[in-house]
């Protein structure tokens, strides 16, 4: 459902991603980490039509991000770190706005927003402005318009940044619930924790590059790591900072 062939992005002279070549298959909840500044969301930008390629192209949900990127943006939900929202209305409005940009009645926006708000703990707050939102609810109601039209592709940067315990446990079993009914999710997170609980497997990019990709056995097996290793350790040893993962490693052992 997602296949990258030599993706590359430059700025002047850096080069933020560099001949990306990955694939993430239908169904799959694939976790995509890596430093700050690794080039995570300029990969998604570009899956999702919002970044112009330098080289290489993209293919989401069977269409070229390049030559069909209407029919990408169709297929394609997308939550940004920091979702844009109108705050002058509603969450409801906002909801049935997102709806008509997809084609959906008034109707079918409004029975789905209904569905999702509910299942969001949002219900009690879809009439108030979003502009009185706090951060998890705005985090909330943007991965709620992700999901409104029911996407083949959820392209998720950090989703659940803000989400208190129980609506980031709710989340979790609602986006392990897409995959089991065959939508593919890409998912940014700084979260290692989450991405090794829910993730079937893992990409990590480093400057751009991607220098490891797999499972969470594959990945141990990349990074030279014990077979108890956790993604953590993993993550440090492979970005190069291998004394904090020794440290991480003995503090482990020591509990």
């Amino acid at each position: 459902m997602i296949q990258t062939i030599g993706l590359t992005k430059r700025f002047g002279s850096l080069v933020a991603v560099g001949d990306l070549n990955l694939t993430v298959g239908s169904g799959e909840l694939f976790g995509f980490l890596g430093p700050n500044g690794a080039g995570k969301t300029t990969t998604v930008r570009m899956l999702v039509g919002l970044l112009q390629p330098t080289a290489g192209t993209a293919i989401v949900a069977g269409h070229d991000v390049l030559q069909e990127p209407l029919e990408v943006k169709r297929a394609v939900g997308y939550l940004a770190e920091v979702p844009y929202l109108y705050e002058k209305l509603t969450g409801s409005e906002f909801l049935r706005f997102v709806g008509g940009l997809y084609g959906l009645t008034d109707a079918e926006s409004d029975e789905r927003a209904e569905r999702l708000l509910g299942l969001f703990d949002l219900e009690e707050k879809k009439d108030q402005l979003v502009q009185g939102y706090s951060r998890g609810m705005r985090q909330k109601l943007g991965l709620s318009a992700a999901l409104l039209h029911e996407p083949q592709v959820l392209l998720l940067d950090e989703p659940l940044a803000g989400f208190d315990p129980r609506s980031a446990a709710r989340a979790k079993e609602v986006l392990r619930e897409l995959c089991s009914r065959g939508v593919t999710i890409m998912m940014c997170t700084h979260v290692l924790e989450i991405a090794e609980r829910v993730c079937d497997r893992i990409g990590i990019l480093d400057q751009g590059r991607l220098i490891a990709v797999g499972s969470m056995d594959e990945l141990r097996q990349q990074a030279h790591s014990a077979a108890g290793a956790t993604l953590e350790e993993m993550f440090l040893r492979l970005t190069g900072d291998g004394e904090t993962a020794e440290a991480a490693a003995m503090l482990g052992r020591a509990d």
